[in-house]
């Protein structure tokens, strides 16, 4: 397999997290926070440039849900903006189960320091990172 660079997305109604990552390496790293100026609708403007940028050959979204792994309402939303991405941008979309990812990028971040926590969005860019790995770790070797 090439390596292929990838986008990942932390869907959340008011921001979402991005990271970039790639099949080589099998890490992430955070990007960029987009805001969602109406409630759920990000600013396409920004994705656009990130898009344009990194030229992905793929993007991951993560999909929240509940601890039983039933839907939520964001759940749905993120289902949308999951479909957006796929029409806008004609690349393959690939759905992460995203629980336990926003804990898991506070962990990674109280071990980066209190700076890096305090980051606006640090969170949503870490919890993308996790989402990406997630789904890079589970590519056939």
């Amino acid at each position: 397999m090439n390596a292929q660079t990838l986008l990942g997305f932390d869907f959340g109604v008011r921001r979402i997290g991005v990271a970039v990552g790639q099949t080589l390496t099998g890490q992430a790293r955070p990007l960029a926070v987009v805001q969602c100026p109406q409630r759920g609708e990000p600013d396409w403007r920004q994705i656009d440039m990130l898009v344009r940028d990194w030229q992905p050959q793929a993007l991951v979204i993560g999909r929240p849900s509940h601890a039983d792994g039933s839907d939520n309402q964001t759940s749905v939303a993120s289902d949308s903006f999951a479909d957006a991405l796929g029409t806008r941008y004609a690349l393959p979309i690939h759905r992460v189960d995203e629980r336990l990812s926003s804990h898991e990028a506070e962990q990674r971040l109280q071990e980066l320091g209190p700076r890096k926590r305090q980051k606006p969005g640090a969170i949503d860019m870490m919890a993308a990172c996790v989402i990406l790995e997630t789904w890079l770790a589970d590519l056939p070797a």
